[in-house]
């Protein structure tokens, strides 16, 4: 009833809200809803519904990429997910062994393994929404979007040896298992499986949609039961489920057709808002606020707030900011630090130590080995965290707003062209580029993309900021009206609405269809175009 006042005026969103209502109806509370009183069925149970939420989730991320994008960005997100999820192991679990001296080495890795994956769920907020729209660049939602759902499905190989190393005797025997499950089996079968699953149904959607056999709704049901289709037979042959959901969200929108067919529904947002709205209420009512008080097994509130603050520092930031050079999605340091900020823990978290449980044996009091010990502390370590990140990351972006920003912008009645970061037209107007040769931009070039014409190789050091106004607008009204004759739009389509009201106003201020030299214009002042 008040949605747009919660999530459009204070940018909160349903993870903060789910969670506190769900803490609210659980145990410690109301004890109305209490997930962790049903006996040896509770985490499974835990389990299937986190696996069910992510595999929606990462399903819809691949869906919303653009066409081959991972063809396209695949070295940028090498470089993000693979370094990035390796030092963020490596150094939680040395801080994880600093806090609790009682876990090995080998312990801590399996812990820091559930807390390595950034939660696509979580991320959303700067993803999508009004607040990542107006303040945060197209290129970098994307590829934080592709890097939170990637390295979900990456989690199983950092998980896998650290059990394998923990359960097995031989060092030898665990490296080898590691190897040919791990990444042969889970990996790689998972992402090949979930992208025949994708290209296939693609092509079969694709024909019946020609020979007039299916429906509107059967297309956009897909969303939810092509991606439990995927993870039930992903699941049922012991692969990566979840890279096999967002293999097969990439491969089905591959060639953009079925992106065509769904553009203007909102079922899968309505079904992601669902299921991530009951997910948390399920996660507050799960924590176990009585186990972060246990120092019997060395747990106590002070340590798990350090752990909190280091995970929050060292996890993401320094490699990103080592990185991010090589990444030409982030253009700047800021925007590095802004991306290793936002790396959310969540129902990822959840799951992967859910999904330890189920291979570690069950622990006695006191815990006999080591094994032992790590069960009966993986959940109250890894659930700490994840409430801590929910509250600073769920609360991160109020926080921006309230102050400056990442990328501030001027919301008075004028707005400044010239900086890239106070437009409140389209965002994907703002990487518009002046072509080398002085001449107006051609309206070919694909949303986002920082190719233009007469620079194929993207080499060009112009920015958007030497784009002059007559370029930029001429660039996006011929793109808009490309697009609309190419996609079948209606003149209806909101973006154009808005590109053509941009229009209407540079014709109103008298300006010439030629492209003016550099220096005619410092500053063109615009009415908002909302």
């Amino acid at each position: 009833m008040i949605s747009l006042l919660v999530k459009e005026k204070l940018y909160i969103n349903e993870v903060v809200l789910g969670t506190g209502f769900g803490v609210i109806i659980g145990p410690y509370v109301a004890n109305v809803f209490t997930p962790r009183e049903w006996g040896p069925l509770e985490n499974t149970i835990t389990l299937e519904v986190m696996r069910i939420v992510l595999a929606t989730g990462l399903f819809a991320v691949g869906v919303e990429l653009p066409c081959a994008y991972m063809k396209e960005h695949a070295k940028s997100l090498l470089i993000m997910v693979v370094p990035t999820m390796a030092f963020g192991w490596a150094v939680v679990a040395a801080v994880i062994q600093a806090l609790f001296p009682q876990l090995n080495y080998i312990s801590s890795l399996c812990i820091a393994a559930c807390l390595t994956p950034t939660d696509p769920v979580t991320c959303a907020a700067i993803t999508r929404g009004k607040f990542a729209t107006k303040h945060v660049p197209v290129n970098i939602r994307r590829i934080l979007s592709a890097e939170s759902a990637a390295n979900d499905g990456l989690a199983y190989p950092f998980l896998a040896i650290s059990i394998y190393l923990t359960v097995e005797t031989s060092v030898r025997t665990a490296i080898g298992k590691w190897f040919l499950v791990g990444w042969l089996y889970e990996v790689i079968l998972g992402t090949v499986l979930g992208a025949v699953l994708g290209l296939l149904f693609s092509k079969l959607m694709r024909i019946s949609h020609n020979k007039g056999f299916i429906d509107r709704e059967s297309y956009i049901a897909q969303y939810l039961a092509l991606s439990i289709f995927t993870i039930g037979i992903a699941s049922t042959i012991g692969a990566d489920d979840l890279l096999a959901a967002f293999a097969a969200g990439s491969a089905i929108s591959w060639d953009g057709h079925f992106n065509i067919q769904t553009e203007d529904d909102v079922f899968s947002s309505v079904i992601d808002y669902v299921l991530n709205c009951g997910c948390f209420i399920y996660i507050g009512a799960w924590l176990p606020f009585d186990a972060y008080n246990s120092p019997e097994y060395g747990i106590t509130p002070w340590r798990l707030v350090v752990l909190v603050i280091a995970i929050l520092v060292l996890r993401r930031i320094p490699p990103l900011l080592v990185l991010y050079k090589f990444v030409p999605e982030i253009a700047s340091w800021k925007e590095a630090l802004f991306s290793g900020h936002f790396g959310p823990m969540g129902v990822s978290a959840v799951f992967v130590s859910a999904l330890a449980l189920t291979r570690l044996p069950t622990p006695e009091h006191p815990p006999a080995d080591q094994a032992q010990y790590l069960a009966a502390t993986i959940q109250p370590i890894v659930s700490f965290v994840v409430l801590g990140s929910i509250i600073v990351h769920g609360l991160s972006i109020p926080f921006f707003n309230m102050g400056r920003g990442v990328h501030s912008r001027t919301t008075s009645l004028t707005t400044t062209w010239t900086n890239r970061n106070r437009v409140t037209v389209p965002d994907w107007v703002l990487w518009a580029r002046r072509a080398p040769d002085g001449s107006t931009v051609d309206g070919d070039v694909e949303r986002g993309s920082n190719k233009i014409p007469g620079d194929p190789d993207g080499s060009s050091t112009n920015t958007p900021e030497t784009c002059s106004p007559v370029v930029a607008i001429t660039w996006i009204h011929d793109s808009a009206v490309t697009k609309r004759h190419s996609r079948g739009k209606d003149d209806s389509s909101p973006e154009l609405v808005e590109v053509e009201a941009v229009n209407n106003h540079a014709e109103q201020a008298n300006l010439d269809s030629s492209p003016p030299n550099d220096n005619q214009f410092k500053t063109v002042h615009f009415p908002s175009v909302q």
